[in-house]
């Protein structure tokens, strides 16, 4: 596993984005833990949030960079607020002119986190409100920045007479050492840095720190006391060591206070007066700590260092005490060093991939091993055909281990416990005959090794020992048997792939260990979850019925909705068709498509099983007819049809989609199967969903023999259109024998329904969820109507209505006789077809007409563009 992550580059986790991951390796500072940055619950990043304008982010890299700078000048501070304090008595240049420009600085910065967005620790989101940033940082640390911003003469002029010294409120300005230790606690945690070495620059500049204030501050009690014969820097450089260089004074007080760091002793320089003894007592007594934290934190990285090293000595010699003291053979010693080594040079170099792992929600883990070796499982012959669900969860449990060459990883005879895929390398498979290994065979990277031991119970067949180094993924027997018994149509694919491996093979020894596996799958010996789509798959009988003696339910199926059944009949098996239909199976059954098995024997030409699915009650319309029918057309079956019919089929019937088998037949240009849809009835003029009749598409098409065809058969065959309205005549609430045929166009009123039109059912509710739906299915429901009544019972108001329809403005007066359809739209359409004149105005007797409803059998219709309209409108006004 590890060197395909290193490999393939970062983690590419499901959880997040490639972009997010490939920032993240760019930028990981921002993920430490003193950044004190967490994601929102829903939120990919907070460094993704579009702050408020003149808002900046404390994670800008701009930013980032001012920090930095700020964290130089705070080192600055560090060293030279206690130096002013004891040996600066005024201000000089060019120090004093150095501090104020210092302090310009970070007052430039109390100005800017004004305009900071501020992590809020409840919700570990960013706020970029002007107004909470402002109260949070004037209710934290402006006051105390703001103090420590003030100059130093300023300060000394307001101050009380007893706290004038100069440099004194300069120690104040030591508050910004807050920035650097922040600094050091990023650096510690940014992989991009040596933990070592940030560690050890944080110890050198505490120890430098704590020195150099020690040893200003014990100048300063020399310098300000009474007697210069009496301080210990007096009696060491004189009494006039004012008078010396001030590098002398600072040099003499940093030797001094760096040997009682570190106890040497005083053998020059030792505290004379009151004042600089109980000043060493506090100093020394700091000195305890400080040294102690030293020694502990030098102790920590040296052993850090060194005790994997040591670890690893200690396991090698336990081992070779261990090999010794058993007198083991050479052989398994030289194994067991070169396991251990190869694990102690996996771990030194920082691969430790299953404490990684480990360390991580199961969700992680399961993708980043479906990312590495998800494609390698799919191409193992085992698991070809299993679903992705399947694939998902063996790949989430298997662990990765590395073997070195010439280390067995199977041993012949050993128990199944584990079986093994190759992910890199490349091992020999050995048996052992007459007390010699002999070589029978090898597999390489992709295959996989210990699997017929494990599904056929057995032990194992051979050793399996590395040639190279390998990289293995290795499967519990336990596990994957838990597996398979969640996914019952997987397991039977993975033991169909199994026995056909071992048929492939053609190996004596392996046709033994397929006959005996088959004899204890028919004996019912195994434990895997087989079904009854495997033994009919695999046509065996004996299986089968030992399955349903178990009590298996033989109309079981599977996602596709098929059962044993199907696939009994689609083989040809009667064998199990008739065990099935004797365990009570049912014969109409239908699957995810509508096929039934009738139509799946007869698919597959098997006339023998077809006959006893019929004699067993098997109904071929107890499936989709018009799918069997369009799918032998789609063949160019014409024998198919034929069957359909004898086993009384309606092969006129339409899809889902309205297409029939004669729409199919005109795309296809099979003249043969027209003519034979047309002698059972098909209809020329039925129109699928898109309103295509199979007329259409062969005049769309070019057809020109069908067109003849279709031509002479309306010639021969005239439309019954009064016939077919009768026979689909809807009732209406209300109506009696007495009422005409054609209903009177009066005004819609709350009279008597012998009075006004049926009114179309409206939605009161049609801008809700569940008025959508109800429109939705009312459109399917009258989508299904249009596809199985003829054109002429389309319209609810007058189901045989005819009106002539014109168009002055064509040149067409005499108008054309059409059947009125079932929605204006439609009528506008029939007008755009036969009139040539698109988004016209209907007018009848000079009125304008915009709804179906009002239009009568016989009335004359006449179509204008709206430029014709609106002269039309003119000229009757001027009359």
């Amino acid at each position: 596993m590890d060197s395909l992550i290193r490999n393939r580059g970062v983690f590419r986790v499901s959880v997040c984005g490639q972009e997010e991951i490939e920032h993240l390796s760019r930028d990981s500072s921002h993920y430490s833990l003193t950044t004190g940055i967490l994601p929102s619950l829903g939120a990919r990043s907070n460094r993704r949030v579009k702050l408020r304008r003149f808002i900046v982010s404390p994670y800008d890299h701009r930013y980032r960079i001012w920090e930095t700078f700020l964290v130089i000048l705070v080192l600055y501070t560090a060293w030279v607020s206690p130096f002013e304090l004891g040996f600066i008595n005024k201000p000089e240049a060019p120090l004093s002119v150095t501090d104020n420009v210092v302090n310009g600085f970070f007052a430039l910065d109390i100005v800017l986190t004004f305009f900071v967005a501020y992590l809020d620790k409840a919700t570990y989101l960013l706020i970029d409100d002007p107004k909470r940033i402002a109260w949070k940082y004037s209710s934290s640390w402006l006051v105390f920045d703001i103090i420590s911003t003030i100059p130093s003469e300023l300060a000394q002029k307001i101050s009380p007479k007893p706290l004038r010294t100069y440099g004194l409120f300069n120690m104040l300005r030591l508050w910004r050492l807050r920035r650097v230790s922040a600094l050091f606690s990023r650096l510690e945690k940014d992989k991009n840095y040596n933990y070592f070495w940030v560690r050890c620059a944080k110890l050198v500049c505490v120890t430098l720190f704590a020195v150099h204030c020690a040893g200003c501050f014990y100048y300063l009690i020399a310098a300000r006391y009474h007697d210069p014969e009496r301080t210990w820097i007096g009696a060491s450089l004189g009494k006039n060591f004012r008078e010396q260089s001030l590098s002398i004074q600072y040099v003499t007080s940093m030797y001094w206070a760096i040997t009682t760091l570190t106890t040497v002793g005083y053998g020059d320089l030792h505290p004379v007066n009151t004042g600089e003894m109980l000043f060493d007592i506090f100093y020394m007594l700091f000195n305890l700590g400080m040294t102690a934290y030293l020694i502990g934190n030098m102790t920590n990285l040296v052993v850090h260092g060194t005790s994997r090293t040591r670890r690893f000595r200690d396991t090698i010699q336990a081992a070779t005490s261990f090999a010794q003291r058993n007198q083991l053979p050479p052989r398994l010693q030289d194994q067991m060093l070169a396991h251990l080594c190869l694990k102690f040079r996996t771990d030194s170099e920082g691969l430790q991939q299953q404490e990684t792992l480990d360390s991580l929600p199961k969700a992680i883990r399961s993708s980043i091993s479906h990312y590495l070796f998800y494609s390698l499982m799919d191409k193992v012959y085992l698991f070809r055909g299993v679903s992705n669900d399947l694939l998902f969860q063996l790949v989430s449990e298997m662990k990765a281990e590395y073997f070195p060459p010439k280390e067995d990883v199977i041993l012949q005879n050993e128990a199944p416990t584990d079986f093994y895929i190759l992910v890199t390398g490349a091992v020999d498979l050995l048996v052992l005959k007459n007390g010699v290994e002999q070589v029978v065979g090898e597999e390489k990277a992709g295959n996989i090794c210990g699997e017929i031991g494990v599904l056929c119970y057995r032990p194992q067949l051979f050793t399996v020992r590395t040639k190279r180094l390998c990289q293995l993924l290795r499967l519990n027997r336990t596990t994957f048997l838990n597996i398979i018994q969640a996914n019952v149509g997987d397991g039977t694919i993975i033991m169909n792939n199994l026995l056909q491996h071992l048929k492939d093979m053609n190996d004596p020894v392996m046709e033994g260990v397929l006959i005996e596996t088959e004899n204890m799958l028919a004996r019912g010996r195994m434990d895997l979850p087989l079904n009854l789509c495997f033994a009919t798959l695999r046509g065996d009988d004996l299986l089968l019925h030992q399955l349903l003696k178990r009590g298996l339910d033989p109309n079981e199926a599977d996602n596709n909705g098929r059962t044993a059944l199907h696939i009994a009949a689609a083989k040809g098996s009667e064998n199990c068709v008739l065990l099935l239909l004797d365990y009570g199976a049912d014969p109409n059954c239908k699957d995810s498509e509508g096929s039934v098995p009738l139509w799946e024997a007869m698919l597959g030409g098997h006339d023998n099983v077809a006959q006893l699915l019929k004699e067993n009650g098997g109904n071929i319309n107890a499936g989709d007819v018009g799918h069997f029918a369009c799918t032998s057309a789609e063949q160019n079956n014409l024998n198919l049809l034929k069957e359909i019919i004898r086993f009384g089929g309606d092969v006129t019937c339409p899809r889902n989609n309205g297409y029939t088998a004669l729409h199919v037949a005109v795309c296809e240009d099979n003249v043969e199967i027209v003519k034979f849809l047309l002698e059972q009835g098909a209809d020329i003029n039925k129109p699928d969903v898109h309103h295509w009749t199979p007329k259409d598409l062969a005049e769309q098409q070019g057809h020109e023999e069908i067109k003849t065809i279709f031509e002479s058969s309306i010639e021969m065959k005239p439309p019954s259109i009064m016939s077919v309205t009768e026979m689909h005549e809807p009732r209406y609430l209300g109506r009696f024998t007495s009422e005409p045929d054609i209903r009177p166009v009066a005004p819609e009123t709350d009279g008597s329904l012998g009075q006004s039109r049926p009114r179309r059912r409206t939605s009161n509710f049609h801008n809700s969820l569940f008025g959508i739906m109800s429109s939705d299915h009312n459109v399917e429901r009258d989508m299904l109507l249009s596809i199985h009544q003829p054109k002429s019972v389309k319209h609810s108001g007058s189901n045989s209505a005819r009106v002539i329809i014109s168009c002055p403005e064509k040149g067409e007066t005499t108008g054309k006789l059409v059947l009125l359809p079932g929605s204006f739209q439609e009528l506008l359409d029939i007008g755009a077809k036969k009139l040539g004149i698109f988004g016209a105005k209907i007018m009848s007797k000079g009125a304008e007409i915009d709804d179906i409803e009002v239009i009568r059998d016989g009335d004359h219709l006449v179509f204008f563009s709206h430029g014709q309209m609106q002269q039309e409108t003119n000229s009757r006004a001027l009359s």
